[in-house]
């Protein structure tokens, strides 16, 4: 049996009792009561940590490398400025000496508006991507535990009335807890009200082959143990990380649609013809690649996608430039497919770009390849990041804040979601949101 035609057979199961985790009942409870500045949201977590002086102050080399004073920007799909002209290690051929051409004829800085200098609320990774989804942090909120508050996620299915495929969390991975991130833990809303979690890594890497693709059908009575991996394998790669199958209130239409997609997925992934950015050679720009195909197929009002290639930072620094580099090409290849292969959404989109957290004003001793020193997260430095923001309603070309003059934090990102979507009444009345948080627009 052909593994396209074991696919639309089993619906992803290896057998009648091994189901997909993503289906389960909600509903509408009331519509939102605020008003709606467009009808999409993407949220680019630009996680793994970033650091200011490589990102939006285009210091390159500066500040970084002792006797390296080579400035340059190399986002510039992302950043308006000039590229670097020496030192050149983070493009494409031998030791990056290539970069990667521009996608966006004009950036989204020029296209929007540019918080440059914005503060996070944590210096690690995971509570840095809990303030992004549920606009605050809790001091108790630790690794393999879901958020104590909702998410914005929970917001906009209970009190905006969408769907379970009108919110979706694609993660590039299912470690350090990220796929807890798609609902929390709160009594008033949780699982029905989540948003359906992919990890296309996972789902079409080579675990994903290794159970779905020899098109293999487990018998029931004596191949248990296979029958059990790939249940767990499931319920990784989708919404469970192994904490059961709950309700994520997916309607019998919306299960087969999910079906019907994930089948397309792995026949494009089979035939290679995945939207992917021009050059995808690491996990970030291959997760944004399936992440264009989940927005052309379900055209959610809200896409969180998050990346983390960068956070080879901690002992390779020039590996560091280099997935910098590459995020900023996946970022501009996802914008451009929005506005000009999906007709449904050109035009009716926003994005927002916005690190979970900074880097170290000072290097660890961890040198890499070019002798070029490594960088940890856990300094004042390390609470300074950027939110870069384009769609309808957003002024065009305009920059807000500086160093010397800090505005906005990252939970900022997930009030503007609630902001621009309609429910920013009821996050706030809910009250569950870190101090000083308000809706980017405020600062306009």
């Amino acid at each position: 049996m052909k593994r396209r035609e074991f696919i639309k057979k089993a619906g992803l199961t290896a057998a009648a009792s091994v189901s997909i985790p993503y289906i389960l009942p909600s509903g509408r409870l009331f519509a939102a009561s605020g008003r709606q500045m467009s009808q999409h949201v993407v949220l680019v977590m630009f996680a793994g940590g970033v650091r200011q002086q490589e990102s939006v102050l285009q210091r390159y080399l500066d500040d970084s490398q002792i006797n390296e004073p080579y400035p340059g920007n190399i986002m510039y799909n992302m950043f308006s400025g000039d590229a670097p002209t020496q030192k050149i290690v983070y493009g494409t051929g031998q030791g990056g000496i290539s970069p990667i051409p521009s996608i966006l004829p004009t950036t989204l800085q020029e296209q929007g508006t540019l918080f440059a200098e914005v503060q996070a609320l944590s210096a690690g990774h995971f509570g840095g991507l809990n303030s992004l989804v549920q606009g605050s942090t809790v001091t108790t909120q630790g690794l393999k535990n879901r958020p104590v508050n909702p998410t914005i996620f929970e917001y906009l299915r209970r009190h905006g009335g969408m769907s379970a495929t009108d919110t979706w969390f694609v993660g590039n991975g299912i470690a350090n807890s990220v796929p807890l991130l798609n609902y929390s833990a709160h009594e008033d809303y949780g699982a029905k009200y989540g948003a359906n979690f992919f990890a296309p890594s996972v789902t079409f890497g080579p675990t994903g082959q290794e159970f779905l693709g020899d098109a293999k059908v487990y018998h029931p009575e004596n191949e248990l143990s296979p029958m059990y991996a790939l249940k767990e394998f499931l319920d990784n790669s989708f919404e469970n990380y192994g904490n059961g199958l709950l309700s994520l209130g997916n309607t019998e239409d919306e299960k087969q649609n999910i079906k019907a997609f994930m089948k397309e997925m792995f026949t494009k992934t089979q035939n290679g013809t995945i939207a992917h950015p021009p050059l995808t050679d690491n996990n970030d720009t291959a997760t944004l690649g399936y992440t264009c195909e989940l927005l052309k197929w379900f055209k959610p009002a809200l896409t969180v996608v998050n990346l983390n290639n960068v956070d080879g930072c901690h002992s390779d620094f020039t590996g560091y430039l280099q997935s910098l580099h590459r995020a900023d090409h996946g970022v501009g290849h996802l914008w451009n497919f929005i506005q000009n292969e999906i007709p449904e959404m050109a035009g009716n989109t926003t994005i927002i770009a916005t690190p979970e957290c900074g880097r170290n004003l000072n290097p660890n001793n961890i040198l890499d390849v070019n002798d070029w020193r490594a960088y940890d997260h856990s300094d004042m430095n390390s609470m300074r990041v950027f939110s870069l923001m384009a769609g309808p309603t957003t002024p065009s070309n305009l920059i807000i804040g500086n160093e010397g003059n800090p505005i906005g934090q990252v939970t900022d990102s997930m009030m503007t979601i609630a902001d621009i979507l309609g429910v920013m009444p009821e996050v706030q009345n809910a009250g569950l949101i870190a101090p000083g948080t308000q809706s980017l627009f405020n600062y306009i």
